[in-house]
Formats: structure tokens, sequence, C-alpha cells
């Protein structure tokens, strides 16, 4: 039954780690064969940012799950396995929602473009592509979404 546990425990803090990339390079099906607006322009500048996509509360979960079984099976009996487990539990639950946080921060870039028209915008994105200021960019949208690419 402990066996079982730990399993569902693992399955649901890896589930939980998955992140949406926020990607120039990434589209998901439904963006696929879309039509966007194309706009050209210039880096203006280009600032090293964070993106953080939020905690879902399931690392902290999985761990506290993960920390009360290790420690309250493998320490003591009675009372005291009891006691190790609420200990493990909360050690786990800080550890695991540290992982989660780990997991779900990536370095992004916020990009400030002058559009031909004159016009500034900022997009900010996922920093898989290198950008130079005074460089030639398309900003592409679709309305809801707009990516820098070169």
């Amino acid at each position: 039954m402990k066996k079982l546990i730990v399993i569902a425990a693992l399955g649901s803090l890896v589930a939980g780690c998955a992140v949406t990339p926020n990607s120039a390079s990434v589209y998901n099906t439904r963006q696929a064969q879309g039509e966007q607006t194309v706009r050209m322009g210039v880096v203006e500048s280009i600032r090293n940012v964070t993106i953080d996509k939020g905690s879902s509360g399931v690392g902290a979960l999985g761990g506290a799950a993960l920390g009360g079984i290790a420690a309250g099976s493998n320490i003591g009996g009675g009372n005291g396995a009891l006691a190790a487990g609420i200990v493990g539990a909360l050690a786990g639950g800080v550890l695991g929602n540290q992982a989660e946080a780990h997991l779900n921060n990536r370095p992004g870039l916020e990009i400030t473009v002058r559009l031909d028209n004159g016009e500034l915008r900022a997009i900010t994105q996922d920093a898989d592509e290198p950008f130079r200021i005074g460089e030639r960019v398309r900003l592409l949208s679709n309305g809801r979404t707009t990516r820098v690419t070169h």
C-alpha cells in the first residue's frame, strides 16, 4: 500500500512540473497553420527577466507526502513514528515547493522593438534565441500572442 502511495505522489509531482514554453520557436497545435500579422521593426533594448509560471502546489503536496511516508515509516514506532511523519511531511513540503518553483522559473527576455511606424512594443518571451540592439526583427501577432523572431 505504501509503495502505491509513493508512486502516486511521484506521478503527481512529475505531472505538476510540466510547463508551457514562452518561446518564439514553439507553437501548440491550435496555433499551427493560423494566420498571423507580421510587423517589422528594430530592437531598441533587451532586458533579462525571469518568467515565473507560478506554483500549482503539486510540489509541496508531493514533497509532503513523500517526506511523511519516508520519515514516518523509517523512524521509531507509535507516537515517535507519527511525530517523525509530521516533521518529514513539513520538510518535504518545503523542499517540494522549492523544487517546483525552481523548475517553473525560466530565463526570459523583455525585448523592446521600435516598429517601422514609430511605435514601441515590448514583448517578453523565453531567452532561447539571441537578439542584439539595432537588429531588424519581425513581430508575429495572432491577436493574443506576439513573438519576436528574426
